[in-house]
């Protein structure tokens, strides 16, 4: 594990001395006035460890200036407490630093300073991630702040060190892997494994220690055989060997199912080369000299992933045992390691024209804005960044990179909202699919789009962005809360065909057609296909539409089957509270057959009838909810 305070033993002049090794064209000046500022608005501030507050915004500062990262960023990092706790105002800090300093530190400055609930928590990360999108320098102070944080983590107490653990590896660890900063992922995934799962992390440090004298020999013969091939036929390249870090073995462990003694890649070599022409050309005379593993090559180089990074993978048998390769150039180098850090630095140039594309998962949050809940938000951020990545092409060739398992419906919506919000059918790779389908990388996807075609609330059922859920919903009327079983909800294809009323048709030949869906209080039809089976439609279908009526088939609606209960419930007298409690039981669609008040004083009695959809349960929540009810229990 790294030095927790690496810049606490500096000086102004060492710091300095840092910044210029790493940027040479740094505003010395700017940071200078940055460091004194924040040394005197921190003076005798303490952290937990006792140490002075102002050891760690120099350490957070440090973090990025071994990133080469630009001077206004530095300067940010050197003030980016300074308006959450000292008595600093915006104003001052605009005066002194410029605006777009001042912006980063008050896109880092929580908004809630106690952090006390998760809502307190997640509002805080909504408000970093949309600064953000202005400013992708706040979330590379962020994440320095964090890694500071997460080493000096064993001050705090036990409960504090989980949450805040779990909070990094559910929310920032995915933040750094889509930046591409594997660098500060790699640290982070095993800070939050020392204190989520102590016992293991210990247990996995000793094992690894114990093994690491073996393993360095391995190592070391590897890098010498490739280093030496490479030489031979002049190709350029530095050979390192490379430890894999505590979390991955961990992650491989579970998922693999096998005890450590079993995970017999515990490093890895990589090889630094000029261009990408070398990049295969060394891949090539390593693929001849030793054995490749099948299904074990990801050429990273012609399809980068979604967050930058570039590099061939490949494994080997190296005296029978299987040894991972990364080739890469030095540039790839740097921006594998510290990803959106180092692409900063050539922002506005001829080589970073599609920069803004690179960071669009991020633009896209700014959807979210008018989510009710920031907790919400947060949670669905947890679910898409965690997921792989795919990407697949417009017509043109244009890349879009998807989740896993994505359907065109998220395609649509990734290019543009109206081109999701009309979507009527779409082809891939040439051919009409479903708009369920699941899409493959490097798939070619055309959406076909009509005026009159609407988001479907079927579409919520299938489609894996957040971004197009929140579109859906947006176009449909609805809010995140407003999606469980209903009566106006759409049906699934079983209930579709449990619920419909054929007639004399066998049921066995009925079919729900895949480029519509149904709701329970809209009208069904259906048209007899040529291998005899009757398809179903909604009686709106654009596909229908070109049926001769003559030939369409009436169908209906099964009716639903009523339920009877009865319901005491026990409540405090007030004016209203009658005409309250039965306006609860019509919105739940329930039908009230009797009501008795007069058997004991101060209960209820109530029959009433409600429909198969729906649900007795969630009517006395309902109930319970009305002001004066005490309690409500089925008779």
């Amino acid at each position: 594990m790294k030095n927790e305070n690496l810049a606490s033993e500096m000086g102004k002049k060492d710091f300095l001395d840092n910044v210029l090794e790493h940027n040479p064209h740094a505003d010395l000046m700017l940071i200078s006035r940055a460091y004194d500022f924040a040394q005197a608005a921190h003076s005798g501030q303490k952290r937990m460890s006792g140490e002075d507050y102002f050891q760690h915004v120099l350490n957070v500062a440090y973090i990025l200036s071994g990133m080469r990262i630009d001077s206004e960023t530095i300067a940010a990092a050197l003030l980016h407490d300074v308006l959450e706790d000292t008595k600093t105002t915006k104003e001052h800090l605009k005066r002194d630093f410029g605006p777009a300093v001042t912006a980063i530190v008050e896109g880092v400055t929580k908004k809630i300073a106690l952090r006390t609930t998760p809502e307190d928590r997640a509002e805080n990360i909504r408000k970093v991630l949309l600064a953000t999108i202005k400013d992708i320098r706040v979330i590379l102070v962020k994440l320095a702040d964090r890694m500071h944080n997460m080493r000096t983590l064993k001050y705090l107490g036990q409960e504090q060190q989980r949450e805040i653990a779990q909070e990094t590896l559910e929310v920032y660890v995915p933040i750094a892997y889509k930046l591409g900063m594997y660098r500060i992922k790699s640290e982070l995934e095993d800070l939050c494994l020392r204190f989520l799962e102590p016992g293991i992390y210990q247990e996995l440090k000793g094992r690894i220690a114990k093994k690491k004298e073996e393993r360095e020999k391995e190592v070391k013969r590897v890098v010498a055989s490739v280093k030496r091939l490479l030489d031979e036929n002049s190709i350029p390249a530095a050979v390192l060997g490379r430890a894999k870090n505590f979390y991955g073995i961990y992650k491989k462990m579970l998922s693999r199912k096998i005890p450590f003694e079993e995970v017999r890649d515990l490093s890895a070599i990589r090889v630094i080369t000029t261009t990408a022409d070398n990049c295969y050309k060394a891949l090539n005379l390593i693929h001849s000299r030793w054995t490749p593993i099948l299904n074990r090559f990801d050429d990273y180089i012609t399809n980068p992933k979604p967050n930058m990074y570039q590099s061939l993978h490949t494994e080997i048998l190296f005296e029978n045992k299987p040894v991972e390769v990364q080739i890469r150039t030095l540039e790839m180098h740097h921006i594998a390691e510290e990803g959106i850090a180092a692409h900063w630095r050539y922002k506005d140039t001829e080589r970073d024209r599609q920069f803004d594309r690179k960071i669009a998962w991020l633009k896209q949050i700014l959807e979210w804005r008018s989510t009710e809940s920031a907790k919400d938000l947060v949670e669905s951020l947890k679910i898409d960044m965690f997921k792989d990545e795919i990407y697949v092409l417009t017509p043109k060739g244009d890349p879009i990179h998807l989740p896993e398992n994505a359907t065109p419906i998220d395609f649509a919506y990734a290019v543009h909202t109206e081109i999701g919000n009309h979507c009527k059918a779409a082809k891939v790779n040439g051919s009409i699919v479903p708009l369920d389908h699941e899409l493959n990388p490097g798939d070619v996807v055309e959406i076909i789009t009509s005026k009159d075609t609407k988001p479907s609330r079927q579409w919520l059922k299938f489609v894996k962005t957040g971004f197009a859920k929140e579109k859906i919903r947006r176009a449909l009327g609805i809010s995140v809360e407003d999606t469980g079983k209903k009566r106006w909800e759409v049906l699934t294809p079983a209930e579709i065909l449990e619920k419909i009323d054929a007639k004399e048709i066998k049921p066995s030949l009925l079919q729900t057609a895949r480029c519509c869906y149904l709701k329970i209080d809209e009208k069904p039809v259906g048209y007899r296909a040529k291998d005899g089976h009757v398809i179903i439609h909604h009686s709106k279908c654009e596909n229908i539409k070109a049926v001769p009526e003559g030939k369409l088939i009436k169908l209906s609606w099964k009716e639903e089957p009523k339920q009877r209960t009865s319901l005491m419930i026990e409540l405090v007298d007030r004016v209203g509270i009658f005409a309250d409690i039965l306006n609860t039981m019509t919105a739940a669609m329930a039908k009230v057959e009797s009501v008795n008040s007069k058997a004991t004083r101060n209960k209820l009695y109530v029959s009433f009838e409600i429909s198969g959809t729906g649900n007795t349960e969630e009517l006395v929540k309902k109930l319970k909810a009305v002001k004066g009810v005490v309690s409500v229990k089925v008779a």
